[in-house]
């Protein structure tokens, strides 16, 4: 599913050092503000053991996790909205994502030095939220503009719509993000075109020295003080730590340095994961001889609409779907224990998938 994961944050944060962590593109990492001309793009696959734990139990060519696409777009700075640094065009980056992962300096150094002179993580924060709570009150303000001449000739959707935008207008002037406004379900249809950027979820990165990396330090605090109430994931890496692990080929150096760095497991691979979720992504499973493969489907997605993301073909000749549970399959060790004990779900097209299904899907075309 062509889903897109944007990294945003204030330049020289770090946001290309953890986008290269986890990407197998490299993103040119420079000490100079706005020295980016355009935003690298990188397909990562999503960390999931249990595509490990399934070829246990069934012997295969390959094993193929799901991934998702990150954007790593370049850094904003106050007047963003108006041109200034990167200007406009990585705003238009921005747009074309799903969600974002905001990336906030919690580190010191001596030799990187930060925009506004001092580390403040909050500050920063802050700041990027204005940029784009700025551009989006110009597009709410446009879309008002527009249906206000359509109520003028008796337009009454056009008067719904005006009174729902009303409020995303005071909402956002009063220096809010549009995604901390109540609405219901059927009023989203008035913005749903204009692709907010600050209705987008967002997960906050607080990068942090290798000293940090575990609990944290006073930065990464004054953010979860400023979150506090506010429904938001926030994650911490030490992407210079991070750097080091990625460039390890051997399974085994990296497990002794995440060891050495009392880490269970990469910090990445826990946003990438964290991403996945809130992207409102889920997983299923095909299991056979040739591979072992993971597939990606929003949640609430069917079994017919699942057989599609496989193949066109089985979703217009579906006929029915095979569904094993992961837990059943790996504690009875094989589809022929699983079908034995009664555990093997024949269901139709309008089933629900569930996150770690395994399907066979039967079709004729």
């Amino acid at each position: 599913m062509a889903l897109q994961c944007g990294i945003t944050g204030i330049t020289n944060v770090g946001k290309t050092t953890i986008f290269n962590c986890i990407s197998g593109t490299r993103g040119e990492i420079s000490a100079y503000a706005f020295s980016a001309t355009k935003s690298n793009i990188g397909i990562v696959q999503v960390p999931d053991p249990r595509l490990y734990e399934l070829a246990q139990y069934q012997v295969t060519d390959r094993i193929v996790p799901t991934t998702i696409e990150i954007v790593d777009i370049p850094g904003l700075a106050r007047g963003s909205s108006k041109g200034e640094g990167v200007g406009n065009k990585f705003l238009g980056d921005i747009r074309n994502t799903d969600a974002l992962i905001h990336v906030l300096r919690c580190f010191d150094s001596d030799t990187l030095q930060h925009i506004d002179g001092s580390v403040d993580p909050v500050r920063d924060l802050e700041t990027i939220d204005f940029e784009l709570q700025l551009k989006d009150l110009e597009s709410v303000e446009k879309k008002i503009q527009k249906l206000e001449k359509a109520v003028r000739v008796g337009d009454k959707d056009a008067k719904h719509g005006c009174e729902v935008l009303y409020r995303f207008r005071d909402h956002i002037g009063n220096i809010n993000n549009a995604r901390t406004l109540d609405v219901k379900n059927e009023e989203r249809k008035y913005i749903d075109d204009l692709f907010l950027l600050t209705m987008k979820p967002v997960i906050y990165v607080c990068n942090v020295d290798e000293g940090s990396a575990v609990a944290g330090n006073s930065y990464v605090e004054k953010v979860r003080e400023h979150l506090n109430g506010i429904e938001a994931e926030i994650l911490i890496i030490a992407g210079a730590v991070e750097a080091e692990i990625a460039e390890l080929e051997s399974a085994e150096d990296r497990a002794a340095f995440l060891r050495d760095a009392g880490l269970a497991e990469p910090g990445v691979d826990k946003l990438v994961r964290s991403a996945y979720r809130m992207l409102n992504l889920q997983t299923f499973f095909t299991v056979g001889p040739k591979e072992i493969r993971a597939w990606t489907i929003r949640k609430g997605m069917t079994a017919s609409q699942a057989a599609g993301v496989i193949h066109s073909d089985l979703e217009r000749g579906f006929i029915r779907a095979e569904v094993m549970k992961y837990n059943d399959f790996v504690s009875l060790r094989s589809e022929h224990a699983v079908k034995e004990a009664g555990r093997l779900l024949i269901e139709g097209k309008n089933y629900v998938v569930e996150d770690g299904d395994i399907l066979h899907i039967r079709f004729n075309v």
